[in-house]
């Protein structure tokens, strides 16, 4: 296995870090799983039902982090569409800087 550093083609170094985001927010989405579920059974057994709001506000997070995965970081082209158009601004206007 090669370290990121050692790699040097470009599209195996991208598709890398685009991998690895992604396999961090699987593992984050088990971790909020796994724990919000113990505390449902933690706050069922007390006969309150607090354990929404830890779900919740981890959801949020996880979902912001979702959203930066998949759609922000790469995962859509969304910022390869961004950068392209900056280019292509750029090349108009006759700006390098």
């Amino acid at each position: 296995m090669q370290h990121h550093s050692l790699i040097t083609d470009p599209t195996e170094r991208l598709a890398r870090k685009r991998a690895g985001a992604k396999l961090g927010w699987y593992v984050h989405a088990g971790a909020y799983l796994a724990v919000n579920l113990l505390l449902v059974v933690l706050s069922a057994s007390s006969g309150r039902h607090w354990a929404v709001f830890p779900a919740v506000g981890w959801g949020i997070g996880l979902a912001i982090h979702g959203v930066v995965v998949f759609f922000l970081a790469g995962g859509s082209n969304l910022h390869e569409r961004m950068v392209q158009a900056e280019r292509d601004r750029m090349a108009r206007q006759g700006t390098r800087s």
